[in-house]
């Protein structure tokens, strides 16, 4: 049994470890040394960029359950990470060139991965699992477009950020779709004339994050115009775009409001709504400042910012299953950034997973779906739930997870009744699977 994985970051050691550990031969092509992405510098394997942390450690939280269910799975990076852990508060955070040396030196010393250090451009014959990140090489990204079409996404651009939906105070705003067209789909926030200007001093005045070196050259387009941008055109600038109030009724006052700002359901459970035409590179605290201006959204839980940056990924919706192969061709899978999981352990879980699956595929097994109720599972379903059809890459958070059968008002409790849930859920489905 043979696979080639291509790509030695996080999510390309984590499938060649899963792979090379149930007994099959791996080549992992890594085109460092000979050449570098912008962003990368060092030679080893699973280097990590922007952080040195691995977020929170703690289960009740979503980057730690998520570093619960890896390391129930096996994870390589998750055990190295916590050799060459430093000081963090409550984070995992890591000695970059200690944590980069430790899983490069297991994957050189596994007896069945072999290193080709190398420049892909072509899509090997065979098995074979991309992990090229969000910075794939132009002449390996162009033979991933050819593989997947139309549907392939690489472009420089800026995402709109998302709050839980039961973070929304329902009394200050209200259910409706334009004209009465089609059903009542979008939750609108009404704002009067001085809430309105308030807002968008606020907006206009707000900091920027800063881009990375690469992003330096940042070219968006028109339709994911930052909003903050959009708003410094002119004081009416967002409220005869993205805020404009026409078609709509505040059903308390019986007018049309001064601007609106809309949120869509951002998956099929309903747990998540994004801010429609937000698209934003402010800075997250200032994010949080400012849109909790919006009514309703005075105390919203954002679940994700919105980013703004150069992001190589694929319509994984419509592309992937979900045990991360290819739907039009089952030989070829996809891990990582890529496919559109933000973040460190996000990717490494997908690595993980891709790698997990292919083996069994190989062994003539049945694919592992982990359960939705998992941060894991959770995480693989939204990347390939169909009815997703803006797609944005997601790190793991809580509001993608299915509720709870009770409410529970205190979140502290209510985070860690989610998170017990789903170690149960996970040990449980392993244990049926003989794991």
């Amino acid at each position: 049994m043979r696979a080639t994985v291509i790509g030695a970051g996080l999510a390309g050691c984590e499938a060649a470890w899963q792979l090379a550990e149930r007994g099959v031969s791996v080549t992992l092509c890594e085109m460092k040394p000979k050449k570098y992405s912008p962003a990368h510098s060092y030679e080893g394997f699973a280097e990590l960029i922007c952080s040195n942390s691995l977020k929170a450690s703690r289960l009740e939280s979503a980057a730690g359950l998520l570093k619960h269910e890896m390391e129930l799975l096996g994870s390589l990076l998750v055990r190295v990470a916590k050799e060459n852990a430093v000081e963090a508060g409550g984070a995992l955070a890591v000695d970059r060139k200690g944590f980069s040396d430790g899983v490069t030196r297991e994957i050189l010393g596994h007896p069945l991965i072999t290193v080709v250090y190398d420049e892909i451009t072509e899509i090997p014959e065979g098995e074979v699992v991309i992990a090229t990140g969000p910075l794939t090489s132009d002449s390996f990204a162009q033979q991933i477009k050819k593989l997947c079409s139309s549907e392939y996404l690489s472009f420089y651009d800026a995402a709109a950020p998302i709050v839980s939906f039961e973070s929304i105070d329902r009394e200050r705003v209200f259910f409706a779709a334009r004209y009465g067209r089609g059903d009542d789909d979008y939750i609108n926030c009404p704002m009067d004339k001085a809430e309105y200007e308030a807002f968008h001093e606020a907006l206009v005045s707000a900091e920027s994050a800063p881009l990375h070196e690469f992003d330096q050259q940042l070219k968006v387009y028109e339709g994911c115009m930052p909003v903050e941008v959009l708003a410094k055109r002119g004081q009416d600038a967002i409220r005869y775009g993205p805020l404009k109030p026409v078609g709509l009724t505040d059903p308390r006052t019986g007018r049309r409001p001064w601007a609106v700002v809309q949120l869509r359901k951002e998956n099929r459970a309903g747990t998540l709504y994004n801010l429609v035409g937000f698209q934003t590179n402010l800075k997250f605290p200032e994010q949080k400042r400012v849109f909790s201006m919006i009514p309703g959204l005075e105390h919203a839980d954002f679940q994700r910012y919105g980013v703004m940056h150069r992001n190589t990924f694929l319509d994984s919706p419509r592309l992937l299953e979900q045990d991360m192969s290819l739907k039009k061709d089952s030989h070829i899978y996809f891990a990582g950034q890529i496919t559109g999981t933000e973040g460190y352990m996000e990717s490494a879980a997908g690595g993980i997973l891709a790698g997990i699956n292919l083996a069994r595929k190989l062994r003539g097994q049945a694919p592992l779906i982990l359960p939705a109720d998992t941060m894991t599972g959770a995480l693989v379903g939204y990347i390939t739930d169909e009815t997703v059809k803006d797609f944005q890459p997601m790190g793991s958070n809580m509001g993608i997870l299915p509720p709870l059968s009770e409410r529970v008002r205190d979140k502290k409790k209510r985070y860690g009744m989610l998170a017990q849930r789903a170690m149960d859920s996970l040990k449980a489905y392993l244990q049926e699977q003989g794991l």
